[in-house]
């Protein structure tokens, strides 16, 4: 089942209602672990909408990935449902963005993943593709007593001078003014950021680029950077590893993609839009920020921070996979290509329980069209998808 961009907004409501109870009951988990494998699955269910997936000669059913940590949540349920439904087994590394996009130029994965899109030259000159699987968000959380989940609210232009050393007091002027029921302490701010190279750094820091020149000039934007506060800040590895500081360090911030904040109970912060209203992250803000024509993205390379649109999620980010053009080992890229079809074909009620949202039928088949470039010693596709 597909559901539209637009239509996200309009069911949302309903369906994470539901879907809660499925996130409950859920066996792979966000902060589970840093690599995910299907072998837990030990249900080997078979159904005919599973059948177009099952093993073939030219397809492999055991396949290897590393990257973003930001999608692990939705990898790690796919996988296990993938398993449960087709018998293959998808190991799937939460190395983050940096980390994916050298293992697959390496080659020593079947696939890479990364939440910052390489632009065309750079797929070129790799001889690889992307393709995005869903769109999240980036929220900023934090540890302060008293403070409820989308209690706090903050503006970009605050959010960059937190990390820039300007703002480093909760009870600055500035946050008062914006938060004046909340009761703030008189307490520094401690900043976590991510210590490896990540592509939920590279959304932060372009979302922060783009409202706030100071930090365009001084810091830039980049799955790495130097950070301002780095002196009194804690880095952490992974969206696990952020998540893990600002709960154990009272009076800190920190940014993880949304399924971390919420399956571990932590406070996240609402924001001010590029449209001038206060928005709290949801499947409905996060679809807000991505409905967009991806026919006219060369090579899909777009970031969808800082939306113009009135309800946007102002960090909202798509995801992206990343395999070879021209693979050594045909089989285990069509067994990739084999697994995101099945993804997208079957996978749209598991992201939307976690808050991720999938893209639309006609988005679907531009990304399935995009596979036909991934070719074996023949110059035929080495996959053909199943619908």
């Amino acid at each position: 089942m597909r559901y539209s961009l637009l239509a996200v907004a309009v069911s949302c409501t309903l369906v994470l209602t539901a879907c809660n109870k499925s996130t409950e009951t859920t066996e792979p988990a966000a902060d589970s672990s840093s690599a995910v494998t299907t072998t837990e699955a030990t249900t080997q269910t078979t159904s005919a909408s599973a059948a177009g997936f099952k093993s073939a000669e030219n397809i492999a059913m055991n396949i290897t990935g590393a990257g973003a940590s930001f999608p692990q949540p939705i990898y790690a349920k796919w996988s296990y449902d993938y398993n449960a439904a087709t018998g293959g087994q998808v190991n799937y590394q939460s190395i983050g963005s940096s980390g994916g996009i050298k293992q697959i130029e390496s080659k020593t994965v079947d696939f890479g993943a990364s939440d910052a899109p390489m632009t065309p030259e750079e797929l070129d000159a790799a001889g690889l593709i992307q393709f995005p699987t869903v769109i999240g968000g980036v929220v900023p959380i934090v540890n302060i007593d008293g403070i409820e989940p989308g209690a706090l609210k903050l503006d970009g232009a605050m959010l960059a001078d937190i990390y820039l050393g300007k703002i480093s007091n909760w009870n600055d002027p500035a946050i008062k003014a914006m938060n004046p029921d909340l009761t703030l302490p008189d307490a520094a701010i401690t900043t976590v950021f991510r210590s490896d190279g990540s592509g939920t750094t590279f959304n932060f820091t372009d979302y922060l680029a783009k409202v706030s020149p100071d930090w365009k000039d001084t810091v830039g934007v980049d799955k790495t950077v130097k950070w301002p506060t780095s002196a009194t800040g804690a880095g952490g590895k992974g969206n696990e590893g952020v998540s893990s500081y600002v709960n154990r360090m009272k009076n800190s911030i920190g940014y993880v993609e949304y399924a971390y904040a919420k399956q571990n109970n932590m406070s996240h912060t609402a924001l001010k839009n590029a449209a001038g209203n206060i928005v709290q992250p949801s499947a409905e803000t996060f679809a807000a920020a991505g409905d967009i024509d991806w026919s006219q993205q060369a090579g899909f390379y777009k970031v969808i921070t800082n939306s113009e649109t009135e309800q946007a999620w102002p960090i909202a980010a798509a995801t992206f996979i990343l395999v070879h053009k021209q693979p050594e080992n045909p089989q285990q890229v069509a067994g990739v290509l084999n697994f995101f079809d099945w993804a997208y074909t079957q996978g749209d009620d598991d992201a939307m329980a976690l808050d991720y949202v999938p893209f639309s039928d006609t988005a679907v088949a531009l990304f399935k069209e995009k596979w036909n470039e991934v070719k074996g010693s023949d110059g035929q596709p080495v996959y053909k998808p199943a619908q």
